[in-house]
């Protein structure tokens, strides 16, 4: 087993054909400037020869410098019963100018007969041939052995000659690729190990998801000697998706010694699945091993009490160490612990009666439906009310809301507001589109003399949640607002009630309290 492994990124080719994922020329070039940032090795930019988008990303991408990355184009073997010289695909390649060039090839003999349609010989000479005339210009060049564990599988005798033609052409580094996604780690391992006894020409492994088995296959292609590991930043790919590199990296690095990237760069790991998430218009999954936002959250009272003692009692990794963090819900599992280290997050001294108490009303209030794990402005005024000195921006008396439909006008809604703000009761209304709206528009009249800046906190999200079905139109909602302000910095309360408008009052007045308390 090698000590170091190359980062093979594949993220602009195998990740764009994940359902729902298209990139831009832009996009692609915002990522391949970021990977090699980050330190991989190898960037596949795509593959030139299949649409104008990726041939422009090569015209590009040949002006730019690269610190760390060697940018490969993609492609496939000649066509049947048809000259190297000439053939589209491999002029598509040669014309992307690229240092290195991956070749894919089948291995596996159902497709030689059922897809590409031609006899064993020929699609040997394809593989050989096509690597030799890439040789014989100057690239690099990474054979990637398309259905390789299947097709052993099969017919060992015949993919280990699809091998032997792409190392007797020259290659550089012969990939073994588990396209389908189906083979165990273990048969991964064994067939891996076979071939490193068969071949002098170093191996490299990449493989798919479909088994859930993608990160722990590349693992054990290590295991056995493959040296390059290709994959994709957060597993995107078809299908089911690709090997996630997010998870690959920090399992080679931090639990099997194997060195990929500097250890600087591995801190930012987490930042680089998240840009990628965000210019692939993709939500981050916050249930990601090592990069996502759940993976060193502790909710349980008796974890957190472990962790607040020795962070590894619960803890496989320092979260630091990727880029991430440590995190403490609150919930109706909480104990004191929660609170008491969520309250230092926020910069409240909570004292262990204190805590005792917040925990009680937490459990009450979840009780009654809300929730805290998600609404971490609405916990964190808990602890603060919990204070004998706090004192809130202003207090609700009392609100009314109409909502009216009038012909020639359809239906709107008039709120009316009084609260009371430092000693003063101001008593406001306003109207809007709806309910919600119109409550938010009185409690902003209401508190925007005083407070102007709420002209830049704007409510960005407002999710309901029936949590008892049966109970038809009587049954207890939940409420969550996410609230941003001009500084683009985020926060999200609660409110729940049997009364949708209370459910929504409680929310809103939370959010505009806590942008408040900040001001």
């Amino acid at each position: 087993m090698s000590t170091s492994v190359k980062i093979y990124d594949t993220t602009l080719r195998d990740g764009t054909q994940s359902e729902g994922i298209s990139l831009s020329v832009n996009d692609k070039i915002k990522i391949a400037h970021r990977l090699d940032e980050f330190g991989v090795h190898y960037i596949e930019g795509g593959w030139p020869g299949s649409n104008p988008k990726d041939a422009e990303f090569f015209e590009r991408v040949r002006k730019m410098e690269f610190k760390n990355a060697k940018v490969a184009a993609f492609g496939s073997t000649r066509k049947k019963n048809s000259p190297t010289e000439g053939d589209p695909n491999l002029q598509a390649l040669v014309d992307a100018e690229t240092p290195v060039v991956t070749l894919v090839g089948k291995s596996w003999d159902l497709h030689v007969y059922d897809v590409l349609e031609t006899t064993l010989e020929e699609n040997l000479a394809m593989i050989r041939e096509s690597v030799a005339y890439m040789k014989a210009l100057g690239k690099e060049v990474v054979y990637d052995a398309e259905h390789f564990f299947d097709g052993y599988k099969a017919n060992p005798e015949y993919t280990l000659q699809t091998l032997r033609a792409a190392a007797d052409g020259g290659a550089d580094i012969l990939v073994l690729c588990e396209t389908n996604g189906g083979s165990l780690p273990w048969e991964v391992e064994e067939i891996t190990a076979l071939m490193g006894e068969q071949f002098k020409t170093p191996l490299g492994i990449h493989t798919h998801d479909d088994g859930g088995n993608g990160v722990a296959n590349t693992l054990s292609g290590v295991r056995a000697g493959a040296v390059q590991v290709q994959g994709t930043v957060n597993g995107y790919g078809e299908r089911t998706g690709n090997a996630n590199l997010c998870t690959i990296i920090p399992n080679l690095q931090l639990k099997m010694n194997i060195r990929c990237v500097s250890d600087e760069n591995l801190a930012r790991l987490s930042d680089l699945s998240h840009y990628v998430a965000e210019v692939a218009n993709q939500p981050p999954n916050p249930y990601y091993p090592f990069v996502g936002k759940k993976a060193f959250a502790h909710k349980g009272g008796i974890h957190v009490a472990a962790v607040l003692k020795n962070e590894f009692s619960y803890q496989h990794i320092d979260p630091t160490l990727v880029g991430n963090q440590r995190r403490t819900l609150v919930s109706e599992l909480s104990g004191r612990g929660n609170v008491v280290e969520k309250a230092n997050e926020f910069g409240i001294d909570m004292t262990s009666e204190k805590a005792r108490k917040v925990v009680e009303q937490i459990k009450s209030l979840e009780a009654q439906g809300f929730t805290f794990e998600g609404a971490g402005a609405s916990a964190q005024l808990l602890m603060q009310r919990a204070e004998e000195d706090y004192k809130p921006p202003f207090e609700l008396i009392d609100f009314m809301v109409i909502v009216e439909s009038r012909q020639g006008r359809g239906v709107f809604a008039e709120a009316t507001v009084k609260v009371d703000v430092g000693g003063e009761i101001i008593h406001t209304a306003a109207e809007g589109n709806g309910p919600v709206n119109a409550l938010n528009k009185a409690l902003r009249k209401a508190l925007r003399d005083l407070y102007p800046r709420l002209d830049e906190i704007h409510l960005s999200d407002y999710k309901v949640r029936i949590l008892d079905s049966e109970s038809g139109t009587a049954a207890n909602v939940r409420v969550l607002i996410d609230t941003k302000n001009g500084d683009n910095a985020r926060w999200s309360t609660v409110g729940a009630s049997t009364n949708i408008i209370e459910a929504s009052w409680r929310a809103l007045a939370d959010s505009m309290e806590y942008a408040l308390q900040k001001e």
